[in-house]
């Protein structure tokens, strides 16, 4: 065999365009996950599927591209089973990550930085493996480890400022830091590695299509499927003025600072009380302190300080319970009328919190969201008319009765 260690060299231009692709995946894969813990039901599992599914396509076109990039003497040809394998272990370790920092504690999320970068040295050694059949490779150990480490560091960093950081920096800068730890690992991993050609590899032959352009179409590819996963699971949120319009009539409050809907305040109460009085003939349960829900198809009740918030999801009501979201046939409006005050509030036109598990509101964007201290962390938004009303019936809440 001859030692191949020092005889190979990178192409510029596709390194720099693996490094794009690590960062253009990441960004989408993580905003798909941010979406996750304000998602219930198909929703839910779909953007955790869709941020897996972006994240791996991203990492392991990388390390593809990656490899296009190299320049021997010699041609490298992949065995399809490893480099399928190496793409299925990276979305399921990838996937299961990205779920348990949505949850938003503080000791998952060391979990599932290990996992994620585990998940993304894992998909580079295993498809390392597929180009055993045209060389013999030999890692270094010291580079093994400095590789995985970089990947678990740099998988919690963009982790951590995504979910769970105080004030989350522009998104960008997230995906920046997870496609910087997807590359820098493939990059480090690949300084430790020797090639040395096998006596069947030693004429290098054409092959049908040239490496740039492959590296081209990998990357087309992958950022068409980010561009998929995009159009198709970020929610876009409706712009409901009739139940703004309530709510700002119910608080007393205004978005127009010189007062521009107080001319229609009147006509405005006059329908809530009306909707108020349609709600009050609807027939209910019997209990006034319950309120009704389904699970697994039987037809249950729920105790009011149970509930930990409740989120409207098109036509469908779930009550979260801090565990698990369980289906209520009532709308939002409805149990809105039914929880006491001040202990619930209503966030958003499709939320309710209860103020007893809310751990602290913290500003997003132009609004803010509201985290819930529950086994499964969860997050509740809250829109911009509503933040300083909430604020002030949260502090009214907490203050110790004299």
């Amino acid at each position: 065999m001859n030692d191949m260690a020092a005889s190979f060299t990178y192409s510029p231009l596709l390194v720099a365009l693996s490094v794009v692709v690590a960062i253009q995946a990441s960004y989408v894969g993580l905003r798909l996950a941010l979406f996750i813990p304000g998602a219930f039901a198909i929703g839910r599992r779909l953007l955790i599927a869709g941020s897996a599914v972006t994240l791996a396509v991203g990492i392991w076109s990388m390390h593809f591209i990656g490899m296009l990039a190299l320049r021997t003497p010699m041609s490298i040809d992949y065995a399809v089973l490893p480099t399928l394998l190496s793409f299925l272990v990276c979305m399921l370790m990838t996937g299961v990550a990205i779920y348990i920092a949505s949850l938003r504690s503080q000791r998952l999320l060391i979990v599932a930085a290990v996992l994620m970068g585990l998940g993304i040295a894992t998909m580079h050694y295993v498809g390392m493996i597929a180009v055993h059949s045209a060389v013999h490779m030999t890692h270094d150990p010291l580079y093994v480890l400095a590789s995985v480490v970089i990947a678990i560091a740099a998988s919690g960093l963009a982790l951590w400022l995504a979910f769970s950081a105080d004030r989350r920096p522009p998104l960008f800068l997230c995906a920046l830091a997870l496609g910087c730890a997807v590359s820098g690992m493939h990059y480090t991993a690949m300084a430790g590695t020797e090639f040395h050609m096998l006596a069947a590899s030693q004429a290098t032959t054409a092959s049908i299509m040239s490496s740039d352009v492959l590296a081209i179409v990998v990357s087309i590819v992958a950022c068409s499927i980010s561009a998929i996963f995009m159009l198709a699971l970020v929610p876009v949120e409706v712009k409901n003025a009739r139940d703004d319009a309530k709510w700002k009539s119910a608080v007393g409050g205004s978005e127009d600072p010189n007062g521009a809907d107080s001319a229609h305040h009147g006509a405005i109460e006059g329908e809530v009380s009306a909707e108020i009085g349609e709600m009050a003939s609807v027939a209910e349960f019997a209990a006034g302190d319950l309120l009704p829900i389904e699970r697994h198809g039987n037809r249950l009740h729920i105790a009011l300080n149970e509930i930990v918030s409740v989120h409207a999801n098109a036509h469908y009501t779930y009550i979260f319970n801090g565990r698990d979201d369980l289906f209520c046939p009532l709308s939002i409006t409805e149990i809105e009328m039914r929880v006491p005050k001040p202990a619930f509030f209503r966030t958003h036109r499709s939320y309710i919190v209860n103020f007893n598990y809310v751990i602290r509101v913290k500003k997003s964007g132009d609004a803010a969201i509201v985290e819930l201290d529950t086994p499964i962390r969860r997050t509740a938004p809250v829109s911009r008319a509503r933040v300083a009303a909430l604020r002030q019936e949260l502090a009214s809440f907490k203050a110790p009765a004299e």
